[in-house]
C-alpha cells in the first residue's frame, strides 16, 4: 500500500539535496506519494513569524510524516525557530540522532564511533519560559515532568532493544538540579531495571561531554535532556568528521518529522556541489518509520557501496582517497547506480522485519496522586538596600509570626540572612523562604495575607512560588548554604 509523506523543500541548499533524495526514493522502489508545503524564508517575510503557514498543519495531520529540508530563519524581529514549533506544537517528544564515523573515508579521529544519541525534545529550557523581575536579573523557568522523563528514556530502551544495541546510558546534572535532573535520573533508573538484556550507565553531564569527545566508542545509546542532548548531539556529529552527513528522526505519538541536521548553507545554494547524505539518511530513518525496512537496507547499503567506492562530494573529496568529486544530481545518481549492491569495508545494513508504524511510542504509567501539603511560600521582592540583616527585620515586622516565619533569605540562590556572609555579592532581587510556623496547618489565606504583608512593608513583589511536601518529602530545593 503506498503511502503519503508530507515533504518541504526548504531554503538555501534545500530544494537541491530534497529533489536528490527523491530521485534517490523513487528509484530504490519507495512506494511514496508527496504532499508538498512551503516552509521557511518566504514564509517568514509574509509576516508568519513561525515560519510555517496555517494550511500545512493539515498535511501533517493527514500524512503524521514530515520530510524535511533546512530552512533559513531571518535574523531579529522575533521570528520563531520553525523546528522548535513544530516540535512542540506536534509533541514531537523524542530527537533521534545516529552519530557514527565513515573512516577512512571521512577524516575523525574516531575510527569505531558508532552510537545514537536520543534527546528529550519538548521540556527543559527550551520551554522558552524567561522573566527579568528586575532590571538587572533574568531568569529562565526548567520544566522537567515525570511523563515527559518516562515516555524519553523508555523510548531509549525500546529503541536500543529493536536495534540490537548493547547499553543505554543517561546523563544529567543531578548534583547540582537534585529536582529536576534528579527526577530524570530517577526516572531511568526505575525504567532500566525492567530491562535486564541492557546495560545501562549514568554520568554527570560535564563528564560525560568529556568521556564523548575523548572516547565516543565507549557508549551506544545515550539519553538525556534538551539542553545537553542539544549540545552533545552536534559534539558527537562534529567529532565523526562531517555534521553534514547527519540525520535526525523527530517522533511522536501522532506525528514524526525527519531531516538534515546541517543548515540551510546559503553560500552554496544554487551551485549543485552540497552533499544530500544528511537528508537521505534521514529519509532512511523515515522508511524504517513507515515499516519499509528492506527499502531502507538497500538505500543505506548503496550509500556506504558509493562512500566506498571514493564517489564524493566536494566536503568529503581528499585526492588521495576519493575517485570523483561530485555534484548533488551526480552524487545521488552514483548512489542509484549502486542500488541493491552492498558495502565491502562497512559492514552492510540490515534494518530486520519490517514494523508499521516504526518504533511503539511508550505511555507514561499512571501512578496515584501523592499526599501534597502546603508548607510555605519563595517570595522573590526587588529591594534596593544592600544588609540582608535589614530586609529581614523589615519583613518580621510586618508579617504576623504567630502563622508564619521567615526562615531565610538568599540572593542569586545563594542564603545570605541568618548567618550570611558579607563576601557574597548581591543584586536587588532577593527571594524570601516564608514558612509555617510551628503546629499551625498554612492555608492559601495566610498565604495571601503574607503577600499582602510584604507590599505593606514597601516591598515589590516580583513572584512567589508555593512550597509544598509530597508524601513527606520536600518539593523545592534547599537554599545554598541553608
Amino acid at each position: 500500500m503506498r503511502k503519503t509523506v508530507t515533504i518541504a523543500r526548504g531554503d538555501g541548499i534545500g530544494p537541491e539535496i530534497m529533489q536528490a533524495t527523491l530521485d534517490v526514493l523513487s528509484a530504490a522502489g519507495a512506494e511514496l506519494d508527496y504532499e508538498e508545503i512551503q516552509i521557511g524564508r518566504a514564509v517568514y517575510e509574509r509576516g508568519i513569524k513561525s515560519g510555517i503557514e496555517p494550511e500545512a498543519w493539515d498535511s501533517l495531520r493527514r500524512t503524521k510524516v514530515f520530510l524535511k529540508a533546512p530552512i533559513t530563519t531571518p535574523q531579529g524581529g522575533g521570528f520563531k525557530s520553525l523546528n522548535v514549533t513544530v516540535r512542540k506544537t506536534l509533541g514531537l517528544f523524542a530527537n533521534v540522532r545516529p552519530c557514527v564515523s565513515y573512516a577512512p573515508y571521512v577524516e575523525t579521529r574516531h575510527p569505531k564511533m558508532d552510537l545514537v544519541i536520543v534527546r528529550e525534545n519538548e521540556e527543559d529550557l527550551y520551554g522558552g519560559i524567561e522573566y527579568r523581575p528586575t532590571a538587572d536579573v533574568t531568569e529562565a523557568v526548567k520544566l522537567i515532568s515525570r511523563p515527559g522523563c518516562e515516555r524519553i528514556v523508555r523510548y531509549a530502551f525500546e529503541y536500543a532493544r529493536a536495534h540490537g544495541r548493547k547499553k543505554v546510558t543517561c546523563m544529567t546534572k543531578d548534583n547540582i538540579m537534585k529536582l529536576s535532573d534528579g527526577l530524570f535520573h530517577k526516572v531511568f533508573d526505575e525504567i532500566a531495571a525492567e530491562y535486564p538484556d541492557i546495560e545501562k550507565d549514568h554520568y554527570i553531564i560535564d563528564i560525560g561531554s568529556a568521556r564523548l569527545a575523548n572516547a565516543p566508542h565507549i557508549f551506544d545509546v545515550i539519553v538525556t535532556l534538551n539542553l545537553y542532548g542539544d549540545i552533545i548531539s552536534d559534539i558527537a556529529a562534529e567529532i565523526t568528521g562531517s555534521v553534514g552527513l547527519g540525520g535526525s528522526a523527530n517522533i511522536g505519538a501522532a506525528c514524526s518529522m525527519f531531516e538534515a541536521i546541517h543548515g540551510s548553507a546559503p553560500d552554496i545554494a544554487g551551485k549543485g556541489i552540497a552533499n544530500p547524505s544528511g537528508l537521505m539518511l534521514a529519509a532512511v530513518m523515515m522508511l524504517v518509520h513507515l515499516g519499509e525496512n528492506g527499502i531502507a537496507a538497500k538505500i543505506h547499503n548503496a550509500w556506504l557501496k558509493t562512500l566506498e567506492d571514493g564517489m564524493h562530494t566536494g566536503d568529503l573529496y581528499r585526492p588521495n582517497l576519493s575517485a570523483h568529486q561530485c555534484g548533488t544530481t551526480e552524487f545521488a545518481r552514483a548512489v542509484i547506480d549502486r542500488l541493491g549492491q552492498k558495502p565491502e569495508k562497512f559492514a552492510p545494513v540490515d534494518y530486520g522485519e519490517s514494523r508499521e508504524g516504526g518504533m511503539p511510542v511508550p505511555e507514561p504509567k499512571e501512578l496515584p496522586p501523592p499526599k501534597k501539603i502546603l508548607v510555605g511560600i519563595d517570595a522573590f521582592v526587588e529591594w534596593a538596600g544592600e544588609e540582608p540583616e535589614a530586609l529581614a527585620k523589615l519583613v518580621q515586622e510586618h508579617i504576623d509570626e504567630d502563622l508564619v516565619t521567615l526562615r531565610a533569605i538568599d540572593n542569586r540562590g545563594v542564603k545570605v540572612w541568618p548567618d550570611g556572609l558579607p563576601e557574597t555579592f548581591c543584586t536587588r532581587h532577593w527571594r524570601l523562604r516564608i514558612v509555617a510556623a510551628d503546629d499551625v496547618e498554612i492555608t492559601p489565606q495566610i498565604i495571601y495575607e503574607s503577600m499582602g504583608a510584604l507590599v505593606e512593608a514597601g516591598l515589590e513583589v516580583t513572584a512567589i512560588n508555593s512550597l509544598f511536601r509530597y508524601d513527606g518529602a520536600n518539593g523545592f530545593s534547599d537554599m545554598q548554604g541553608e
